[in-house]
């Protein structure tokens, strides 16, 4: 059975174009519900006018969904809490 972990994981993969780094090192992913099968992603974009935030959600559905074991993504967009920068990685912030 698939686990948050695993999907935090392949989300790893997913960048935002425009800053060239991982949805998750961003702090783009506010939380992931795993219920077997079934993935719930809540996540957040860098501002509610983000052009690159369709391209996001596919690439987020298409990393959760080739997960093993996963017969169903949602994707939930909130900007509750609004993002900031410091919800980014140590790495992130670097960088």
């Amino acid at each position: 059975m698939v686990t948050r972990e695993d999907v935090l994981l392949a989300l790893h993969d997913v960048e935002d174009p425009e800053l060239g780094m991982d949805i998750v090192e961003l702090g783009l992913v506010v939380d992931v519900e795993v219920a077997g099968p079934k993935v719930k992603i809540l996540h957040t974009l860098t501002s509610m006018g983000c052009p690159a935030g369709p391209m996001i959600q596919e690439d987020m559905h298409r990393a959760a969904s080739g997960l093993e074991g996963v017969d169903d993504v949602e994707i939930e967009l909130t900007f509750d809490p609004p993002w900031t920068p410091d919800r980014m990685s140590d790495d992130a912030k670097f960088i």
